[in-house]
């Protein structure tokens, strides 16, 4: 029996000692990842993400691989279906890291996923760069996790630059007090209505509908139904991909137009305004774009030269952005050393699409915006108050035919 245990601390210290050290000569870098191809993800994660990953990898190729120390080395994906479902999602990062034996791993799609896996990355020291994720645990997570950074801000600043702008509107009598929210039931959704309705309550408003549906839901006329009914003339909606097609469209069939009409992830894809034309004109939502950054720009029209649409217009520019960022924490550390490239991640200071990007407390600081709204063909950000912002526009235009 001590043998045999001797023989398992071994095996244990050997394993730990492989995730540890990187390869003597490594002429290849794996890089894995688990991304929803299939179910309700699948939309998310194949317009903000999956492009983002295949133009790095062809953007780094073009000049030769990655550079690690004096060498640039080629990269060899290995990705996986994680079927918009977390346990799928743990299950096949483990696999990825044990026995695809990956040297680095992109982060899935989405805020419940990013929190399925965050384990598994801290647990074997992969950085987690998380883009497609909205939480107000980011803040504590990136201390449980320091391997985790937490891109796209927390729940609250997204609220706090909603309310603002509400606020503003309802002090100069373009709308009035009362707000109609729905929202997901998935972390997203339950994430930002929770600061929602403290926010909300908190500068005067009132909630006159509240109400959670499940994911994958597609009829939700009857939300819009009783929304219409509350007299609210502001409608929020903390929805995914489907559901805000689906919203857009089930709002325009029941003539529902009030004044403030925000809806959740989907806004901002390149298919939004291609479907709705101008009725997405006035339409808000999370994120939003500069007009004025040359960089971005660039970034969007090779883009759509690769995949003949355009990106989303709130994470794909960050997701872009985090990747840069890791290419240029590698080439400075000068080998596959993961603890090394997560402390330069931390500290450094790196050129990406977005300008200079630093890092606090692993999460970007006013690198992005909160609060986006098309407005002549262009999403362009209107919150928050900083150089380039555009003036929101209320109310929405009526629905066209």
């Amino acid at each position: 029996m001590i043998g045999l245990g001797l023989r398992l601390l071994s095996a244990t210290a050997v394993a730990a000692l492989a995730f540890a050290l990187p390869a003597s000569a490594q002429d290849k870098v794996k890089i894995g990842y688990a991304i929803s191809k299939t179910g309700p993800n699948a939309g998310g994660a194949s317009i903000t993400q999956i492009p983002n990953y295949e133009m790095w990898v062809k953007d780094v190729m073009a000049k030769g691989g990655l550079k690690v120390g004096d060498k640039r080395l080629p990269i060899e994906v290995v990705e996986y279906d994680d079927r918009s479902n977390s346990e799928e999602a743990v299950r096949a990062v483990e696999r990825l890291i044990t026995q695809d034996k990956v040297d680095l791993l992109f982060p899935p799609w989405g805020t419940g996923l990013n929190l399925a896996v965050g384990p598994v990355f801290n647990k074997y020291g992969y950085p987690q760069l998380a883009f497609s994720a909205v939480t107000d645990r980011a803040p504590d997570l990136a201390k449980r996790w320091p391997n985790s950074f937490w891109l796209l801000g927390t729940s609250k600043q997204y609220v706090d630059a909603l309310t603002g702008l509400l606020k503003k509107m309802r002090d100069e009598g373009k709308i009035g007090p009362n707000i109609a929210m729905i929202s997901i039931a998935d972390g997203f959704g339950i994430d930002l209505s929770q600061a929602a309705r403290k926010g909300f309550t908190d500068a005067g408003f009132k909630l006159a509908y509240d109400k959670s549906y499940p994911i994958g839901t597609q009829d939700l006329s009857p939300l819009i139904g009783e929304a219409q009914r509350s007299g609210a003339d502001t409608f929020v909606a903390f929805s995914y991909p489907p559901d805000t097609m689906a919203l857009t469209e089930q709002a325009k069939v029941a003539s529902y137009a009030p004044k403030v009409l925000f809806l959740g992830v989907g806004v901002g894809f390149p298919m939004y305004p291609q479907r709705f034309g101008a009725n997405a004109e006035g339409i808000m939502s999370l994120g939003g774009w500069s007009k004025d950054n040359a960089a971005t720009q660039a970034y969007a029209k090779k883009h759509e030269e690769l995949f003949k649409r355009g990106p989303d217009r709130w994470g794909s520019q960050i997701g872009y952005s985090s990747l840069q960022m890791l290419e240029q924490a590698i080439e400075r550390v000068g080998k596959i050393d993961r603890a090394a490239i997560i402390k330069e991640l931390q500290t450094g200071t790196f050129d990406t699409v977005l300008g200079k990007v630093k890092l606090v407390d692993n999460m970007m600081q006013d690198n992005f915006w909160l609060i986006g709204q098309w407005q002549d063909g262009f999403f362009v950000g209107v919150a928050p108050q900083r150089a380039g912002v555009g003036t929101p526009v209320v109310p929405k235009p009526a629905w066209k035919n």
